[in-house]
């Protein structure tokens, strides 16, 4: 056999080999029957190949292209990319890539105070990388005999070659980005919806009503009051406006520091038992994974138990003892004319719009977001109506158009890439693996949930609650969901970053890491495994709800 193609010229389409060899013949090389095949001169792949296998048929070609140096370089070429795409890119080598890919997003995270990166463009970046990596290496990362039947026959119907690429592309990541717009949406509607009853300063008559000057007593009073707040709105505005008040309140900064922590472990605390106090409870309650009565009945106890025995604790301390310095009032800032019954009406209408959202899902059985969105719209035409006998600066700082900037788009893009890695490690596989490593090597459920807990205060709860979803199949409402749901919701507290409600927190009166190690993570843990416990107690009095146990 000899080349008929002349040398390619740069930038050239390539070169042709041709190679043709009667049946009845075998040749001690073993040259392959019939061979025509293209090889692009600048690199890419063979783009027609009849009875071929690979390398080894173009290893049996080259044996015999004794006078052509140009076929030679090229197919040694080939033999390389074959080589490091067989070792490097193959699917167990893959999946550690992209895990650690995975890992380092993971750490950047953490570290977005150290590094001075926002978290959401780790996320971002994390996300869409764990999903290129994957759809590009599929096959061997998802194999063509894992695709329904159905879908097979469809895209063969339609010409599609790599039928497993095109499942990952139009199925696993449509529908993971369809799941992941239910929450977005969801939290944007009610993030503005308080941003707008903080604007028309609906919360002010409530946090106003707070006088108390001694330690224990106003301990006691922010922190129920947020434990409910939170409960109702959610852990993150539930702290802002929290923390807004210890500012009216607290002179020393050491002691509203330390309230500050407190409210930190009271607002996740109230967070945890209901389906809107907490993202992580929410997720789940999207996920038909934990009902909305259920979550209360369950959770509610615990809760209460994660706030107060820490109380307890902190009342019988020497640190508590005294009174309080309120702050010197500044003036000089622009008031909003706003009439009392503005800020009753908003802050009504504002708790009855978050409330109603359950109710609409239960009748509707539409998905939570369009209850959220619903509600937004009713408020935004009252806010309308209202503004219109509202001076120019007044409506200005109250219409939704200025409260819609004051959203933290961040955030709701910081849970579009953790979402969309987390899925992506789902579609590959990867998070059922580790759940049948977890379930062989630590065989109770309860202390997966737990250890999930701990590992929130450390890393962001909402891709581990994200991947526990993926991870586990149990039916809707059984016990290891419930205990999920507060362990991620309560876990978060023993660390300053280990929670939406820490980190605002943090920025807001700027939290040192290790001072809240130092002050405030004792009390977190005491709370959080007498939650726990509590909860252990309960279902063991009373039996698993309606979903079951495991």
């Amino acid at each position: 056999m000899r080349c008929t193609s002349p040398a390619p010229k740069p930038g050239g389409f390539g070169l042709r080999l041709r190679a043709k060899r009667k049946t009845t013949q075998a040749a001690p090389g073993g040259l392959i029957q019939k061979t025509d095949a293209k090889i692009p001169a600048s690199g890419g792949w063979f783009e027609k190949t009849e009875a071929r296998s690979c390398l080894t048929d173009l290893g049996k070609i080259a044996g015999n292209l004794h006078n052509c140096e140009n076929c030679h370089k090229l197919l040694r070429l080939h033999r390389l990319r074959f080589r490091f795409s067989t070792t490097f890119l193959g699917a167990p080598n893959m999946v550690l890539l992209i895990c650690l890919i995975f890992a380092i997003g993971y750490l950047c995270i953490t570290l977005e105070h150290t590094i001075n990166v926002n978290k959401a463009a780790s996320a971002l970046i994390t996300g869409v990388l764990c999903w290129t990596l994957f759809v590009v290496n599929t096959p061997p990362l998802l194999d063509e005999t894992k695709v329904p039947a159905w879908f097979a026959q469809e895209a063969k119907a339609e010409g599609v070659e790599n039928v497993a690429q095109h499942y990952a592309i139009d199925h696993d990541l449509l529908h993971h980005t369809g799941e992941i717009a239910y929450i977005i949406f969801f939290l944007m509607g009610a993030m503005t919806i308080v941003e707008l009853v903080d604007a028309h300063e609906g919360f002010s008559l409530i946090t106003d009503k707070i006088k108390a000057r001694n330690k224990v007593q106003l301990l006691w009073m922010v922190s129920w009051f947020t434990f409910f707040l939170s409960a109702v709105l959610d852990n993150l505005t539930t702290t802002i406006v929290m923390i807004s008040l210890l500012r009216k309140l607290i002179a020393d900064r050491e002691t509203r520091l330390f309230f500050a922590g407190i409210v930190v472990i009271s607002a996740n605390a109230g967070g945890a038992w209901t389906v809107i106090g907490d993202v992580t409870t929410t997720m789940l309650w999207i996920k038909h994974k934990i009902g909305t009565v259920e979550v209360m009945r369950d959770l509610f106890f615990c809760s209460v138990i994660c706030l107060l025995v820490p109380l307890i604790a902190l009342s019988m301390s020497k640190f508590m003892k005294g009174e309080l310095i309120a702050p010197e009032k500044v003036e000089g800032h622009h008031e909003l004319r706003l009439e009392p019954w503005h800020k009753t009406l908003f802050l009504f209408l504002g708790l009855a719009a978050l409330l109603s959202v359950p109710v609409f899902k239960a009748y509707t059985h539409l998905p939570p977001f369009m209850g959220m969105i619903l509600a937004l719209g009713v408020l935004w035409v009252v806010s309308e109506v209202v503004g219109k006998n509202f001076d120019e600066r007044t409506r200005s700082s109250t219409g939704v158009l200025h409260v819609l900037k004051k959203v933290d788009m961040s955030a709701i893009l910081f849970f579009l890439g953790i979402l969309l890695a987390v899925g992506a490690l789902g579609s590959m596989g990867t998070l059922g693996d580790l759940a049948k490593w977890l379930d062989q090597t630590v065989k109770s459920l309860e202390i997966v949930a737990i250890v999930i807990g701990l590992v929130s205060a450390v890393v962001d709860n909402v891709p581990l609650v994200a991947a526990g979803i993926e991870m586990y199949k149990m039916p809707m409402n059984d016990t290891f969901w419930m205990l999920l749901a507060y362990c991620a919701g309560t876990g978060g507290s023993c660390l300053i970053i280990g929670s939406a409600a820490g980190v605002a927190a943090m920025g807001l009166e700027h939290i040192n890491f290790f001072w809240y190690m130092k002050k405030v993570t004792p009390w977190a843990l005491l709370g959080y495994f007498a939650g726990i416990g509590a909860y252990m107690l309960q279902h063991a009095l009373l039996g698993p709800s309606g979903g079951g146990g495991h």
